[in-house]
């Protein structure tokens, strides 16, 4: 869908921050398999899956945008065990009963869960697991709160929609999966100011629901914190994240 568009974005997207490391682990040792076969779904420029790999998982990541693949494929060129498929959370072309593990790094929120989780069964060995994780900035932090302000004064109705939203109950209405367990991995994370300010521009949340309007806002957001730090800046963050096993896979 136009809706979902990363081609404008894909540029600065590699910008984010990591993934929690302890998230990752968690993630990748839950179905107690070593070096596990992965489904990294609407992979990016992969930045789960470069996560992924670091834990010895072999990952075939799943991405429809053409700008955001090629990108991931350009990070993760020296990893043998990474291959990039082109497809869909919904369609995803690959193999049935084939992984141990389907991922969802700050995806799942793009998709239609119904047929994202029923595709994620599909593609699951007996035993298998899923995943959907994002990174969310502490907005209780004293700079983060004065972001959130400038951002609510310029886009009044803003709102994170799913990605900040509960997702168990969304897994469990499947009936594919259970029981599911919270992840909450607090990190701070350092890096060139500049950089993040980048990282903005990646942000489709924000450019969805300031339309005309984004590059301003951005660039109000870069002036407030130039005014406050000077080269480079430390975010709190929180990876949170959703996982569960297939169910009858136990």
């Amino acid at each position: 869908m136009t809706t979902w568009d990363y081609t404008q974005l894909a540029p600065t997207y590699s910008h984010r921050p990591p993934y929690a490391a302890r998230a990752v682990e968690r993630i990748v040792t839950a179905g107690g398999r070593s070096q596990p076969r992965v489904a990294d779904i609407g992979a990016g420029t992969g930045h789960l899956t470069l996560g992924l790999v670091q834990y010895g998982c072999s990952v075939d990541a799943v991405e429809p945008n053409d700008a955001m693949r090629s990108i991931g494929q350009e990070r993760t060129a020296d990893q043998p065990s990474v291959h990039w498929r082109t497809g869909t959370a919904e369609s995803t072309g690959l193999p049935q009963g084939a992984y141990d593990l389907v991922t969802f790094g700050s995806s799942f929120n793009t998709t239609d869960t119904t047929r994202a989780l029923a595709e994620a069964s599909r593609i699951l060995t007996d035993g298998g697991w899923m995943a959907c994780i994002w990174n969310h900035r502490q907005l209780d932090d004293p700079l983060q709160m004065s972001i959130e302000q400038l951002i609510q004064e310029r886009v009044p109705d803003y709102s994170y929609g799913s990605r900040r939203a509960d997702q168990a109950p969304v897994i469990e209405a499947s009936g594919l999966f259970s029981p599911v367990t919270k992840i909450e991995e607090a990190f701070v994370h350092d890096m060139p100011l500049d950089d993040w300010i980048a990282a903005w521009r990646s942000h489709a949340t924000l450019q969805r629901q300031a339309g005309a309007l984004f590059d301003s806002v951005v660039n109000d957001i870069e002036a407030l914190v130039r005014s406050k730090i000077d080269d480079t800046i430390r975010i709190p963050y929180t990876t949170v994240g959703w996982m569960a096993p297939r169910r009858g896979a136990l």
